[in-house]
């Protein structure tokens, strides 16, 4: 489900957070889905459950997730992304490939496109 990489620029708390926002707003993390328990997953990407626990902090924080005692941390409703713009994404990814592009080349072209 997540995988870090050590040569990215931001830490690994940031690519626990990023890449559970983009499960939750894809919707391939549903509506009340449980996320793993912190050492649960600190454990499978062996990293301190500190790391893990901020990612999960941060979520809450933006209102992804909400986190109980009993029944863990889940992710909230009303957070997938229109179909419309899901599809537009999705579009991009299949062009992108089909031209031959990598991710770091696509990131690289929406931020240039971002700023502008």
């Amino acid at each position: 489900m997540i995988t870090l990489d050590t040569t990215h620029p931001s830490g690994p708390a940031e690519q626990i957070r990023a890449q559970i926002t983009a499960l939750i707003q894809s919707g391939e993390l549903a509506a009340d889905a449980r996320l793993p328990p912190v050492r649960q997953l600190a454990g499978d990407l062996r990293v301190a459950a500190g790391t893990v626990a901020k990612a999960y902090k941060e979520l809450e924080s933006t209102g992804l997730v909400r986190t109980g005692r009993a029944n863990g941390t889940r992710v909230n409703p009303g957070l997938v992304l229109e179909t419309p713009t899901l599809k537009d994404v999705q579009r991009l990814v299949a062009a992108a490939r089909k031209a031959g592009l990598s991710l770091e080349d696509v990131q690289g072209i929406i931020a240039v496109s971002w700023n502008a």
